[in-house]
């Protein structure tokens, strides 16, 4: 059963933008809170920003902060990524990940539902 599906990633030049979106099934239970976490060639899955179900508290990533935001419409089922002056070492496979309860979290490890991921690539 596929929970979260991400898309929009694709291929940008460095300084461009995109807009990564997160459709839950219906099935994940409520409230949750929504994360998304990069692996990029070589590296380990990090943390790049989560949001909580009623949208009022937001984390980021210190590499992130200020060029990425982090939105939801819970009434689309929709989560959105919104990433801005993208560099090289934004490229990275992109994965949406929800848990259960009200409280953001870094920490992948937390997270109970998984998508399958969506390819960024900044380039020239």
């Amino acid at each position: 059963q596929v929970e979260l599906v991400e898309s929009g990633g694709g291929l940008v030049q460095p300084g461009g933008s995109l807009r990564l979106s997160c459709v839950d099934s219906g099935r994940v239970v409520r409230p949750y809170t929504t994360g998304w976490f990069r692996r990029a060639p070589g590296k380990e899955r990090e943390f790049v920003a989560a949001i909580n179900w009623s949208g009022t508290d937001t984390d980021y990533a210190n590499s992130v902060r200020g060029r990425f935001t982090i939105s939801r419409d819970n009434p689309k089922n929709t989560v959105y990524l919104q990433m801005n002056s993208l560099k090289p070492e934004d490229t990275a496979v992109y994965y949406c990940a929800a848990r259960r309860g009200t409280g953001t979290s870094t920490k992948r490890g937390s997270y109970d539902y998984w998508g399958q991921g969506t390819q960024v690539t900044v380039s020239s």
